[in-house]
């Protein structure tokens, strides 16, 4: 490419972004020949969703195929599967079990209809199985131990025996079993002990086994990467089957459970927050006596609350590829919470935008932290050498070249909350400028597009805010914000790459702002 090409790519570049400052202070270079090896795609193997009878709904259906379709996420785990909304289990007048999964079948072929797969989380407590009659949440999840551990050591085998019936071993084979939600929060998702808690696990445990010995299960799905080495050391001593660690983690640093969002977070200033723990779990997983386990973080998010702006905000979006980037390899998966705001953990929520956790809100508007993982799809296969600690640079066989690069900046004032800030208009603030290099990239013809998230780009949450928060949308209303949340190019332009020349980009950045260039060959 001529050099009189690049500055109108450049000055084009510039009058679409209304960049006013040249001071170059970043520097991404690359060499198209120097490959680091395979893409790591842990970040879409598993995603969350709130709760299973919210599954059995048109709209979360539809919302599930469509992130399918843009992020491939291949797994999909939820709470209460077994809850009574489910109708699984009860007791006839002559007190005889009677197991039904009419509502689970829905569910899941459902799932597997649109190529993906369940990891199951075994919870909560059957009403007429449980000790006691404690819940949480509006859709009242029973959290108590079974009144009798061989019944529901029963149900686990009848109904994954069920599942092998209509669906084969070698598909079950490939699903994941996880036993309960986060049993160190008491009383809150469990009123039992640890002690309690590893019987119920080995209960389920021997349980899934006894239908195969391939189908695998773990836990112990606890908030905050708690209770990992107890759990290993407990089934190393007592022989009971375990072939993944699972835990959660959120990126503020007090507090586990506010489904209200009364309490206020705070992010974390901690620049290694998740990261840190998800870390430390593989360390400890390594350490130990079983250093083959799998690590699956089922939960993570920026924040442990359906309550937090931040979820609705731009700035989420770096977050999430902040974190990912920084624990690499370090998990198998880290499942985001969750896809949709279809979740009612407080009861229906009652306006469009209310900081829930999903990467879509109710009418489908694709939040930033959506595109965030879109843009993460569009990585080719293989990553290639790049010291830039905010970016990937790869390529797929066909030899497109992605670059997806980004600005994390920490803009929380001191002494204010989630809250209080986020729920604003925050315009962002320049951060220089960027100077991509790629070296050796194949003579050709190019497509080059370049997408944004930030301020104003796929940031549904600022332009709602402009329409003074209503709380309900009109029809216009929602297909302005999704428009405005496309995650469609905003520069498509072609180029032309001669023999030995080096690409140069040069572009503004923002505090907070998500970049892609797609160079797709011609």
């Amino acid at each position: 490419m001529s050099n009189k090409h690049m500055f109108y790519v450049f000055i084009f570049y510039l009058a679409t972004t209304g960049f006013s400052g040249f001071a170059q202070n970043r520097h991404i270079t690359v060499d198209f020949l120097k490959e680091k090896g395979k893409t790591n795609s842990m970040f879409k193997e598993c995603i969350g969703a709130g709760r299973a009878n919210e599954g059995l709904r048109a709209d979360w259906q539809q919302q599930l195929k469509i992130a399918k379709q843009d992020c491939d996420f291949k797994y999909i785990r939820m709470h209460g599967l077994l809850c009574d909304d489910m109708a699984v289990y009860k007791t006839d007048r002559q007190g005889k079990t009677v197991y039904n999964y009419q509502y689970i079948d829905v569910l899941y072929d459902y799932i597997l209809s649109i190529g993906m797969k369940p990891f199951v989380e075994l919870g909560f407590m059957p009403s007429a199985m449980a000790s006691g009659n404690q819940t949480i949440f509006w859709w009242k999840g029973n959290v108590t131990p079974p009144k009798d551990y061989n019944e529901w050591g029963k149900l686990v085998e009848n109904l994954v025996q069920h599942w092998t019936d209509r669906y084969g071993s070698d598909e079950v084979r490939t699903w994941y079993f996880e036993v309960w939600n986060e049993p160190n929060l008491t009383p809150g998702f469990w009123t039992g002990t640890q002690a309690e808690y590893f019987k119920l696990y080995e209960y389920a445990a021997q349980a899934v086994k006894q239908v195969n010995l391939d189908y695998r299960i773990g836990g112990p799905a606890t908030a905050g990467a708690a209770w990992e080495p107890e759990m290993i050391k407990y089934c190393e001593q007592n022989k009971v089957p375990l072939d993944f660690i699972s835990t959660h983690a959120y990126g503020v640093d007090v507090g586990f459970l506010d489904e209200y969002g009364g309490a206020g977070t705070v992010l974390s200033k901690n620049e290694w927050s998740v990261s840190e723990e998800v870390k430390e779990s593989k360390h400890e997983i390594l350490e130990s006596s079983r250093p083959d386990l799998e690590l699956h973080y089922t939960e993570w998010s920026s924040s442990y609350t359906p309550a937090d702006p931040l979820h609705d905000s731009y700035h989420e979006a770096a977050y999430i590829l902040q974190k990912i980037k920084q624990i690499g390899n370090a998990a198998n998966s880290m499942s985001y919470w969750v896809f949709t705001d279809i979740f009612e953990e407080p009861g229906p929520r009652f306006t469009p935008f209310h900081g829930g956790f999903g990467l879509m809100n109710i009418q489908g508007i694709k939040k930033p932290a959506y595109h965030a993982y879109a843009f993460l799809n569009t990585l080719g296969n293989l990553e290639l050498e790049n010291s830039d600690r905010e970016s990937w640079v790869t390529k797929s066989e066909a030899g497109d070249v992605q670059v997806l690069l980004w600005d994390y900046t920490y803009t929380l004032p001191e002494n204010t909350n989630n809250q209080d800030y986020y729920n604003r208009n925050l315009p962002s603030k320049e951060k220089g400028q960027i100077e991509i290099e790629i070296l050796n990239i194949p003579k050709g013809n190019y497509q080059l597009e370049i997408s944004k998230i930030g301020y104003k780009h796929n940031d549904p949450f600022t332009h709602y805010l402009e329409l003074n928060k209503p709380s309900q949308l009109t029809k216009a209303q929602v297909e302005m914000l999704k428009d405005k949340s496309s995650g469609k190019p905003e520069i498509v332009k072609r180029i032309k790459i001669p023999a030995n020349q080096i690409f140069k980009q040069s572009m503004p950045l923002n505090e907070n702002e998500v970049c892609l260039l797609n160079f797709k060959r011609l």
